[in-house]
């Protein structure tokens, strides 16, 4: 049915036409001529600048990488700086705290020195005023004592014994005596 319908149109048109699927020579020509003409401009104008923009971008991003790799660099710099300060503050803080022992210790001996030369300090003049004391002591009771023997030995005698030069030699003669046999025994 389709072969009669391109049959009859044939008739129609009065003369053979050429295949509908090859194109008449003046759109081949026309379509020819657009198609070098925007080769052309593409070609000298859109090609340049799209070129132009992919080496921009190839040097931006070359440019980027090298800064980046500086900067990586800077960076690991900037690490081992810092590790080694570290290392060197740890080093000086060990030190400080050796040193600080040290001085705990150097401290805590001289107050112990200092102690102990206060305290014998404190113990000599206690001594002192022990033996000041003691002697005071002594001293009062020989004459306490003196006077007592006298009354006793006067009362057991019957008489008044006045004369302080010979009562004093008689009680220092009799206190000597007991010293001498406290100090035998």
């Amino acid at each position: 049915m389709l072969n009669a319908l391109v049959i009859r149109a044939a008739e129609e048109g009065g003369e053979a036409t050429a295949n509908p699927l090859v194109p008449a020579i003046y759109d081949l020509v026309w379509s020819l001529v657009c198609f070098v003409v925007i080769l052309f401009v593409f070609w000298r104008v859109v090609l340049p600048r799209m070129q132009k923009l992919l080496d921009d971008r190839a040097t931006a991003i070359e440019g980027n990488i090298e800064k980046a790799d500086q900067a990586q660099k800077q960076a690991e710099a900037a690490l081992e700086q810092y590790t080694a300060q570290l290392a060197e503050a740890r080093v000086q803080a060990g030190e400080i705290r050796e040193a600080a022992r040290e001085d705990g210790k150097k401290i805590v001996a001289e107050a112990k020195d200092a102690a102990t030369t206060e305290a014998a300090r404190v113990t000599a003049h206690a001594q002192a005023q022990i033996e000041a004391e003691r002697q005071t002591a002594l001293v009062s009771l020989r004459s306490e004592v003196g006077s007592l023997a006298l009354t006793l030995a006067g009362g057991v005698i019957g008489e008044k014994l006045s004369d302080d030069k010979a009562s004093q030699g008689v009680v220092d003669r009799f206190l000597a005596d007991l010293e001498s046999e406290k100090a035998s025994n």
